[in-house]
């Protein structure tokens, strides 16, 4: 089992920053890819960046490579989403997740094994 807990959305001026955190428990994080998917209102939820197991691959979505980098600290158990140059487009819900055995590239397109709750993220323009 791995449990999942996201922090540090909030509210941020377009252009600016934000750092998503995603804290994990469980035995089973230390062999999971963990990504992050967000979900705007009235939308499907989306893919956003994943990392491996080992911190050594990543991969994004076309509208965030750029601007968006995830990191994995593994001192903490944890994700870091580092948000740049945010747009009011990438307003949404951020969601953190995790599947074992898995790659970046294969988290895009099929479902998590583990979600956490979820962190507000909005930009005004």
């Amino acid at each position: 089992q791995v449990q999942l807990v996201e922090s540090g959305g909030g509210l941020v001026q377009a252009g600016g920053s934000l750092r998503l955190s995603c804290a994990a428990s469980g035995r089973a994080f230390s062999t999971a890819a963990v990504g992050w998917f967000r979900q705007a209102p009235g939308k499907e939820r989306v893919f956003v960046a994943a990392i491996s197991w080992s911190g050594g691959t990543t991969y994004y979505a076309d509208s965030v490579e750029g601007r968006f980098t995830i990191s994995r600290d593994f001192a903490k158990a944890a994700v870091n989403l580092q948000m740049n140059s945010l747009k009011p487009e990438d307003t949404a819900v951020y969601y953190c997740a995790a599947r074992r055995y898995t790659t970046p590239q294969t988290m895009a397109i099929t479902n998590p094994d583990y979600w956490g709750q979820g962190t507000q993220v909005t930009v005004s323009s």
